[in-house]
């Protein structure tokens, strides 16, 4: 009961303080799925991101992202065995200008445990951050993040339905933002798998932005089973709307670390 207690409580805080993110642009790539890094055990992961074609020229006094490589160091500390907190530095890294700092954020997440037998996989997430106003005019953000993932034989789906907020910066006067991530693979053999990995940032939930002005990409892309202490996956994405970067290569490098936990 004291379990079941404490996660709904936790559930229950994060869902009531709804104000809430801008997305951190082309730093972390990732859909996320519903499980959370074991008590006892760190996941580190690098998050390396080059924009091959993207924006040209400065917007608000940002940096253009055109040939940009954005490196992301992402920490996540298992807590319980329902409970995470990650921690995420970004950098930045374009040609003359040597490697910069972005800013840094914080994400504890919680999920449903094991025990309620629920038929999907379900977390939320909360990410909260400062980025310097020179990458994003909007430079205190948060995020509210759900995820939903079920694996069926060898299929495998994912939905994150983010809501993001400014607290400081332009975008405050945005309201809240609706930015889904959608996952959806297949486990080609028992050390690959392949997929389509879709990112979006709709504008104002209530009054969604045309097409033209939405941020859309799709990325195929691998994940690589090799080891259930390592994390490997790469993609190619493409933007079609005007508002979104047209080329982006991602790659995402983890390692599980236990510290006297078994597997």
């Amino acid at each position: 009961m004291k379990l079941h207690f404490s996660a709904y409580a936790i559930f229950a805080a994060f869902l009531a303080v709804v104000p809430l993110a801008h997305s951190q642009g082309n730093y972390e790539i990732q859909v996320y799925g519903s499980d959370t890094v074991a008590p006892r055990s760190t996941m580190v992961e690098l998050h390396s991101n080059f924009t091959a074609d993207g924006q040209r020229q400065f917007i608000d006094g940002t940096e253009p992202t055109n040939h940009a490589e954005h490196e992301t160091i992402e920490i996540t500390q298992g807590i319980n065995k329902w409970s995470e907190v990650g921690f995420y530095i970004f950098t930045s890294e374009r040609s003359g200008q040597g490697i910069q700092w972005v800013g840094d954020h914080l994400r504890p997440r919680v999920r449903v445990p094991d025990s309620w037998h629920w038929p999907v996989g379900a977390s939320l997430s909360m990410e909260v951050g400062y980025q310097r106003a020179f990458f994003s005019p909007d430079t205190w953000t948060w995020e509210i993040r759900p995820i939903v993932d079920k694996q069926v034989g060898r299929f495998y789906w994912a939905i994150n339905p983010a809501f993001e907020r400014t607290w400081h910066g332009p975008g405050v006067a945005d309201g809240l933002d609706f930015a889904p991530n959608v996952k959806v693979s297949w486990d080609f053999t028992k050390k690959v798998t392949g997929g389509i990995e879709y990112y979006a940032d709709y504008g104002n939930i209530r009054h969604i932005l045309r097409m033209h002005d939405q941020q859309q990409m799709f990325f195929p892309a691998i994940d690589l089973n090799v080891s259930p202490d390592w994390e490997l996956n790469f993609g190619v994405g493409v933007g079609p709307t005007a508002a979104t970067d047209h080329w982006i290569i991602k790659a995402i490098v983890g390692r599980h670390f236990n510290w006297g936990h078994a597997h």
